[in-house]
């Protein structure tokens, strides 16, 4: 698949015009960054940030709903009307496939949001095991962008103001400039912030208008990623895969507390086991003692012995100091646990933390 051609979002023009380099990711060609990662990321923390999610996956699924909770850690049917929650794929072992939002909001079912690297795989597997119970629609006429940060609310309220009085993980239809649009008010920084479901035509208009805004810069991947790192949030492909379980992940909180009692899920006997006794392994956040970043891959030692691995890892501009997570031994998944990240055959000083490294700002009411 080397030599397939990249696939562009509907804003791809508008990327080039306001000055994006363009990478390959996932398939597509997308902005890494417009002014720099430092100055984008400082201006979602502070002010509000664009980002072009259009290249992940949206589907909707009609019919019965339970058919999905046997690979899915939600309770579907906790789900209320105008609700999101995050939710995790499983395979047989109890591996996540992927992370995903899923949605209520309308009567029409649920609205799912995957991961673009992952959708095609996604979309087959969760076909595959609904059978003729559920119907999943794919729907890639659409396109997603996020506007996160602070200001986020304000600019929302200008444009749609029902949708600024949502809460954190509440979504609903909602129309901006006539457009009919499918907003839910979470995303992946740590800010408060909207994804915005919207007809693939009208994005470049509606991103013109958000960006019309002097509040609102568009924000590039990379700046996303620091971000997303910061508020100590998982990136599939790195920080989870298949071979990785929630629990594991320190993802517990996301397999729910009533498909835990009723264990019906893919991998559940692993899965209750590792809540029972704890797993080997474990997610945790690591801070350096010293200025240079830790970048994925680096291996983590204790006293001479390789205890794990550095899944994600770099400078943090909100923190002021390079930022990683990774996995250890669970027996050293502490805070204050010191560790050696082994980086070019030498030792440097690191420490397990808690997360966030930058507090979260989602907003609740």
């Amino acid at each position: 698949m080397a030599d397939a051609p990249l696939h562009r979002t509907p804003l791809y023009d508008l990327h080039v015009e306001l000055g994006a380099k363009m990478v390959p990711f996932a398939g597509y060609e997308m902005p890494v960054q417009y002014d720099g990662v430092l100055p984008e990321h400082n201006h979602t923390r502070a002010h509000a940030g664009l980002f072009d999610v259009s290249h992940m996956g949206q589907a909707r699924l009609t019919g019965e709903e339970a058919a999905l909770e046997a690979v899915i850690t939600a309770d579907l049917a906790a789900l209320g009307a105008g609700e999101q929650k995050y939710s995790l794929l499983l395979n047989d072992q109890g591996g996540i496939k992927d992370d995903f939002m899923v949605s209520r909001p309308d009567a029409q079912g649920l609205f799912l949001v995957v991961n673009a690297a992952c959708k095609r795989g996604d979309f087959d597997y969760i076909k595959a095991t609904i059978g003729d119970r559920a119907t999943l629609t794919e729907i890639p006429e659409r396109a997603l962008l996020a506007l996160q940060g602070p200001d986020a609310g304000a600019v929302m309220a200008h444009h749609a103001p029902d949708a600024a009085k949502m809460v954190f993980m509440q979504a609903g239809w909602f129309t901006i400039d006539g457009v009919e649009v499918m907003i839910s008010r979470s995303g992946y920084t740590g800010e408060d912030g909207f994804e915005i479901s919207v007809p693939a035509d009208k994005a470049e208009a509606l991103a013109r208008t958000l960006l019309s805004d002097d509040r609102v810069k568009p924000i590039g991947l990379g700046a996303r990623d620091s971000l997303r790192l910061e508020a100590g949030l998982c990136l599939y492909g790195h920080d989870m895969d298949e071979t990785i379980t929630p629990i594991e992940a320190a993802l517990t909180w996301a397999v729910a507390k009533s498909r835990r009692e009723r264990a019906d899920f893919a991998g559940a006997e692993k899965i209750l086991d590792q809540i029972a006794n704890k797993p080997a392994k474990k997610r945790v956040g690591i801070a350096l003692k010293d200025r240079a970043p830790a970048r994925e891959g680096t291996e983590i030692a204790v006293d001479g012995e390789i205890v794990g691995v550095v899944t994600s890892g770099g400078f943090g501009p909100t923190v002021g100091a390079p930022v990683a997570m990774g996995y250890v031994r669970t027996d050293l998944a502490k805070p204050g646990a010191a560790l050696d990240l082994m980086v070019r055959g030498k030792a440097r000083a690191a420490e397990v933390v808690k997360t966030p490294f930058a507090p979260h700002r989602f907003y609740r009411g």
